[in-house]
């Protein structure tokens, strides 16, 4: 943090966040809030919600959420001391003139330099591939069927043959060699000095959803190996965070986004008009890059190979769609490689029907389940069957689960009471699945650990969501309940900074919780949790259950944490077993 806290808190509370993120998009009144349709993904149905009694805002469609800060930061791709800064302006707040420390400062301006960098290289690359140098790289784009427009709407390049090609044109720029040493496009060695990253490749620039060039990929011409090779890591890229196409993908009208494994896979969709295509960066999908794309999808394809390693990789990518509860379906290129041999083979119409036929994630796993058996072999068969079985027990919408049971059972053969039966006989036994969404139950009741753990973290959070709404509960909680209670190392985070608000001021400021904060990611969840609503219209007999329940929930996790880390300590493990005797009379009144 560049600037004392207390110059911060002045910044924010001077800057209204429905003022400011009004000047960004058109901001409509409802109830207590603010809604518009997100301005960080497309939707047609508003779901960016505007606090000004809490200072937040989140959108319950893509999950981007925090405060005035935050906004700037996503908005204008501004660092915080730049969005402090922006901010402190607009509200005329005199920041001390040594704001930034010195090496913050000369990180900021190496991480500028190697945009430039980039740019640079890109420019350079993308000229050579239109001389002589790059005729061969030229012919081999043409060859795979690129036109003169893909090409220069993709920024493809050619890194020249000699090793220090790049170096010496960027060093006649004026950049520097600890400069270039950070940049990813040079290595240097103590015996043969500087070279080039990439010599004698195709140049794939990848750039960012704010269309900046963070980094390159490169296919080697002729047999050298390894065939593709990525800028690694530095200040301005992290492959695990980007996609590659996503600043085109993100202006598409078409329905999702489509994953596919190469470059050459987007860059020859983008040219049959798929234009919502993207890849990951060399690596099997990752969080980061899921959690980046729901900002702008609410549906995704899957166009991986279609040999074992694609299949593997489909099927590691669908169970990170089940976390983030992103729909995915799977399209299916067989007999082809991947999607560019399909598009070249058969064109964009086959294209277009593949995509339509896409099958859900269940039914393609369930799909790689049957391959595995000799249907004709009746115990083989029966295999299959006992496996989709249990697969179909993990669905927990029950809706959603006899769908595919009927589906599942059309497909395959299997008479459906017969599946249903097997379906729910395994959610019932010990398969460590629920059958439906059962109320609460007590500890110790069958639940799978990973169960509880959710069902935990669930009332953790409501309780947060009331503490923020019910200030009053504080002085209920107190000897009760503490930060420590708390599972989740955010909600606990939250938790204390809610307390100390409380006692030093008698309130809570939702907003000011978010400067404890630094990722992204850690933002959207607390500002979800902030601007989570529900129905308050209940009266205190039912608000005093719902509270108390939740207490007497976390409070006895708690309990049962401290006694497994209090094991041989006799005198700890007596004080324990008292206070978890005690939960059972717990009762939180509101009068």
């Amino acid at each position: 943090m560049f600037y004392e806290e207390g110059l911060i808190e002045e910044v924010r509370s001077r800057n209204d966040i429905v003022d400011v993120i009004n000047g960004y998009v058109s901001l409509k009144k409802r109830g207590n809030s603010f809604v518009a349709c997100c301005p960080f993904h497309h939707e047609k149905t508003p779901s960016f919600n505007v606090s000004r009694e809490r200072q937040m805002y989140h959108c319950f469609g893509c999950g981007v959420g925090g405060n005035v800060f935050t906004f700037i930061m996503e908005h204008e791709n501004l660092s915080f001391p730049e969005a402090v800064q922006m901010l402190a302006e607009r509200a005329g707040v005199k920041l001390p003139e040594q704001g930034r420390p010195e090496e913050d400062r000369r990180q900021a301006d190496i991480r500028m330099r190697i945009k430039e960098m980039n740019r640079m290289a890109a420019g350079y690359f993308h000229y050579l591939l239109k001389t002589d140098h790059g005729r061969t790289a030229m012919e081999y784009l043409k060859k795979r069927g690129l036109t003169d427009e893909t090409i220069r709407q993709f920024g493809l390049g050619y890194s020249d043959k000699y090793r220090d090609d790049l170096y010496r044109h960027l060093r006649n720029k004026g950049c520097r060699d600890e400069e270039l040493k950070l940049s990813g496009l040079i290595r240097y060695d103590e015996k043969q000095g500087a070279s080039d990253q990439f010599w004698n490749r195709v140049m794939f620039p990848i750039i960012d959803v704010n269309n900046r060039v963070i980094g390159f990929g490169g296919r080697v011409m002729g047999d050298g190996k390894p065939k593709y090779i990525n800028t690694q890591d530095t200040p301005v890229f992290d492959k695990s965070r980007n996609l590659y196409g996503l600043n085109l993908a993100k202006k598409s009208r078409r329905e999702g986004i489509i994953f596919c494994e190469g470059y050459m896979d987007v860059i020859s969709m983008h040219q049959a008009g798929f234009d919502n295509a993207v890849a990951s960066l060399g690596t099997a999908l990752t969080v980061g890059q899921v959690n980046l794309v729901k900002r702008y999808a609410e549906q995704v394809y899957l166009a991986y190979d279609s040999d074992d390693a694609g299949t593997k990789a489909a099927l590691r990518a669908l169970e990170i769609m089940k976390e983030f509860e992103l729909p995915a379906r799977v399209i299916s290129l067989k007999p082809y490689k991947d999607p560019d041999e399909l598009i070249q083979a058969e064109g964009r119409e086959e294209m277009e029907k593949r995509i339509r036929d896409a099958v859900s994630g269940i039914m393609f796993e369930i799909g790689i389940l049957a391959s595995k058996h000799d249907q004709r072999d009746p115990q083989e068969r029966t295999a299959f069957q006992r496996e989709a079985a249990e697969k179909l027990s993990g669905i927990e919408d029950p809706l959603e689960r006899g769908n595919y049971v009927t589906s599942v059972a059309e497909q395959y053969g299997i008479r459906e009471e017969i599946l249903r039966e097997a379906v729910t006989r395994y959610g019932l036994a010990g398969t460590g699945r629920r059958v439906s969404a059962p109320a609460p139950r007590e500890s110790g009741s069958g639940e799978s650990r990973e169960t509880k753990e959710r069902r935990q973290l669930k009332a953790e959070r409501l309780l947060i969501t009331w503490m923020i709404r019910e200030n009053a509960l504080f002085d209920k909680l107190e000897g009760i309940l503490t930060e420590d209670d708390f599972y989740e190392p955010v909600y606990h985070e939250i938790v204390s900074g809610l307390f100390a608000q409380y006692r030093e001021e008698g309130r809570v400021e939702p907003a000011a919780i978010m400067d404890r904060f630094q990722s992204r990611e850690e933002h959207e969840v607390v500002s979800g949790i902030m601007q989570q609503e529900f129905d308050m219209e209940i009266t205190p007999e039912e608000k005093s259950k719902a509270v108390t329940d939740l207490v007497r929930s976390i409070r006895m996790k708690s309990i049962q944490h401290q006694l497994e880390l209090a094991q041989g300590d006799l005198e700890k493990t007596g004080r324990l077993m008292l206070d978890k005797a005690g939960i059972g009379r717990l009762k939180i009144v509101f009068g």
